[in-house]
């Protein structure tokens, strides 16, 4: 197809838009085209057997099909051959002849466009001429720095005559971005078009010179490097040929004088394993992996403190002194503690100290924030020994406690002996925190190990994987610590001896944070005692109404909050104190907790006051019980276990056989009659609701046996029941009332709600009553019930 310029422009011309090429008039390109808008103008322009514009796509508007997409100037030419691709594609060979530009979009599906001819006229000067040479000189010097200009095309750009083709051949070769490309595409202004180009190219020629020089310096380093790397190599190989190595003569030096000076303290097996271990390093060449893995193994195995023993001599008077200066209340606890190191006095004083391995394990088991890291660290201090707490919650992988074999990449020792280096002490005190939440995974069962840990007769010759060696940890206190013994393995809880460690009543929580919490929490926020007062009021009102705690963790950080808000008081108002009191109190703290709600203040019908233990200490529950009109049936909400479940349907039947022997007497006005006449029993004429409030918390166990049995009676005699009185005890059959757990909690839950009687199984008060705080005792009526007879007696208003 013959292109002729002045005949057949301007002219209307299907437009495709490319996105990967920017088209020169003297080039036969192959294009690939696959959207539909390209395809469509292509079908049109072989139709009409007309030329195409194919313009390039704006950077940004790749993919678009619209003439905002591309610039508005390309190559008009025609396709030569059109080819379909095997992927749906469609190859055309296009053959460029002019430069046209858009005037006035025609048709946006297929693109077509009113297009005229871009016409660049060469000036009848020399200057043209002159600005050509130094274009191609310029083209020539880049040559040499870069690839981009072949000898055939640096000759054809030396022959070409046509100003324009020589500038359009050099801007296809250096591969411009297509904004750039454009710009010298449009430039219709040769002489400005040509001096452009030689400001690119000259930009150009500075760049490729400096990549060159980066590159050559680069270059220069890494030969540098590597003679260094040969040139050490040769020194190594002639030091060995004189003598060896004398770096390395002095660190295996340094290991056979650490370990000749623990030799006296340590067993026969370590120095062998030991001495084994340097012999082979000495052997090694010092950049292998093997020896940075040796001697990270002999660095650790010489930490341990082999022989280093704490000096000081156990007195159980220190160790009382300590124990009351740091604790308030937890006599028990305190007393039990006291005896264990008596012993081992006792046996130190008679020359028996070797006896001691059969010594028990003491853990301490109790909620959280009642004390037991915190007796660890007393024992600690009163001992002048190092503290090591070892975190048992989550742990299983047993290579955590006995150590990594050496065949593993970061092997280390075990959590046991890494606490002995870091103590620097073969006795220190080790606390394993949390030992009921050990877990057991495919890594092994971690209770297999600290079986041998804490078993007198065999941790004396405790042997870590990594150090491959046995270390004796006979001289080890070990003091555990758990919430619930449940939880803890059967052959574990057999090689303990457990110190319960209870809830505090309010008054000890006065007491611990009137000395302890206020005193260290002013400590921690740089505040002087003088500074600020916390009056008894507002305290007693933080204990009672902002914490919900069998400990007294929560109480400390209320303090804290109220210190912090007084620092900034201090700081911005510039007083020189602050008084806390029950009145301004809301200021400091936001929320309200209400640990126990207070009973009710009159008798009710079918509500009885139920005690419960809690893993935060006890609480007060309401038992409610409703009666529907029905046929006996008995349904039971609150998010119940099984055991409590069975407890509600043993009180039903209980009730039942005291109603039919008379022994709970229905009100006449109650009795109701079938149609036929005859009298039904109360209990088959109503469907029974028993229903345990706080429906989100879990609940179960068989204490709330008489609490459900009294509710039931009551609701069914139409009894009210005492509003301040609450129980606690297993049900039977029978009606006999068994004994149940956690009765200090449960009763100082009843004595913070204000209740006035309890009533709890007899064996609970002839073997508990002891334990139960006197400020509890001296303020409620605790009485023993035998029976649900008893109970009933004292609970239900006749």
């Amino acid at each position: 197809m013959q292109i002729n310029r002045q005949k057949n422009f301007p002219s209307n011309l299907p437009v495709i838009i490319e996105d990967e090429l920017f088209l020169y008039p003297f080039m036969i390109t192959p294009i690939f085209l696959s959207d539909e808008q390209n395809l469509k103008a292509l079908d049109l322009a072989i139709k009409d057997n007309s030329p195409i514009l194919v313009v390039s796509s704006k950077p940004q508007n790749e993919g678009m099909r619209e003439f905002e997409a591309c610039y508005n100037a390309g190559v008009i030419g025609s396709v030569m051959r059109r080819v379909p691709m095997p992927d749906g594609r469609v190859k055309i060979l296009f053959q460029g002849s002019l430069k046209g530009k858009i005037i006035e979009h025609l048709s946006t599906n297929p693109l077509i466009a009113s297009v005229d001819v871009i016409d660049v006229q060469r000036p009848t000067n020399q200057k043209i001429d002159a600005l050509l040479s130094v274009l191609r000189e310029k083209v020539k010097n880049l040559s040499l720095l870069n690839h981009f200009f072949p000898p055939d095309l640096l000759k054809t750009i030396d022959e070409s005559v046509e100003p324009v083709r020589v500038c359009d051949l050099i801007s296809s070769a250096l591969r411009l971005k297509k904004g750039i490309a454009y710009s010298f595409f449009i430039e219709e202004n040769l002489e400005s078009k040509i001096l452009k180009l030689i400001d690119y190219i000259i930009e150009e020629i500075e760049a490729n010179k400096l990549q060159k020089e980066i590159k050559s310096k680069v270059h220069s380093k890494i030969d540098k490097v590597n003679k260094e790397y040969f040139l050490k190599e040769q020194l190594k190989e002639i030091q060995k040929e004189l003598g060896g190595d004398s770096s390395k003569e002095e660190e295996i030096l340094e290991y056979k004088e650490k370990l000749e000076a623990k030799k006296p303290f340590m067993g026969e097996d370590a120095y062998k394993e030991i001495k084994k271990q340097i012999d082979r390093l000495s052997r090694m060449h010092p950049d292998g992996s093997e020896a940075s893995m040796t001697q990270g193994y002999l660095d650790w195995a010489l930490d341990v403190p082999f022989g280093n023993l704490s000096k000081k001599k156990l007195s159980i008077k220190d160790v009382e002194a300590q124990l009351n200066s740091d604790h308030y209340g937890l006599e028990k606890p305190k007393k039990r503690i006291v005896e264990y190191f008596g012993l081992r006095e006792l046996l130190s004083l008679r020359g028996l100290d070797s006896k001691t391995n059969n010594g028990v394990i003491l853990c301490f088991v109790g909620p959280p924030g009642v004390g037991k890291t915190s007796l660890a660290n007393s024992i600690a201090t009163a001992l002048k020994r190092e503290l090591i707490r070892v975190a048992l919650g989550g742990l299983e992988d047993v290579n955590e406690l006995r150590g990594h074999r050496r065949t593993y990449i970061g092997a280390m020792p075990g959590r046991i002996v890494q606490g002995l280096i870091e103590a620097k002490s073969m006795n220190p005190v080790v606390v394993l925190d949390e030992i009921d939440k050990l877990a057991r995974s495919y890594k092994g069962d971690p209770t297999a190990v600290l079986l041998e840990i804490l078993d007198p007769e065999q941790n004396s010759k405790f042997r870590d994987y990594y150090l491959n060696f046995n270390i004796d940890l006979s001289k080890v206190i070990f003091i555990a610590t758990a919430n619930d013994i449940g939880s803890i393995p059967a052959p574990l809880r057999d090689r303990m001896e457990f110190i319960q460690l209870s809830s505090y009543t309010p008054q000890e929580k006065f007491e611990i944070a009137k000395k302890y919490l206020i005193p260290q929490e002013l400590k921690k926020h740089g505040l002087k005692p003088m500074e600020v007062s916390i009056n008894k009021d507002a305290l007693n009102l933080i204990i009672e109404e902002y914490t919900r705690e069998s400990g007294v963790r929560n109480l400390r950080r209320r303090i804290a909050d109220i210190l912090r808000k007084v620092g900034l008081e201090i700081l911005t108002s510039e007083v020189s104190k602050v008084s806390v009191t029950s009145k301004n109190l809301k200021d400091f703290l936001d929320k309200k907790v209400f640990e126990i709600d207070a009973v009710d203040k009159k008798d009710q019908i079918g509500i009885v006051n139920g005690l419960a233990w809690t893993s935060v200490g006890g609480d007060v529950l309401k038992i409610e019980v409703i009666k529907i009109k029905g046929k006996g049936n008995l349904q039971i909400t609150g998010q119940l276990g099984d055991v409590m479940k069975e407890s509600a349907q043993i009180a039903f039947s209980l009730i039942k056989t005291l109603i039919d022997d008379k022994s709970l007497k229905i009100p006449s006005n109650l009795a109701q009659k079938d149609d036929k006449g005859k009298e039904i029993a109360v209990y088959n004429a109503y469907d029974l609701h028993i229903h345990v409030p706080e429906g989100a918390t879990p609940k179960d166990g068989p204490s709330a046996g008489i609490t459900m049995s009294t509710a039931i009676a009551s609701i069914l005699s139409n009894s009210p029941v005492k509003h301040d009185l609450a129980m606690t005890g297993e049900i039977t059959l029978s009606g006999k009332v068994l004994p149940i757990g956690g009765l200090k909690e449960k009763l100082i839950a009843a004595y913070k709600a204000k209740i006035k009687t309890a009533l709890i199984p007899r064996k609970n008060y002839e073997r508990d009553l002891d334990e139960i705080p006197s400020e509890v005792k001296d303020n409620m009526q605790i009485l023993p019930v035998d029976t649900i007879s008893d109970v009933l007696k004292q609970a239900l208003v006749r």
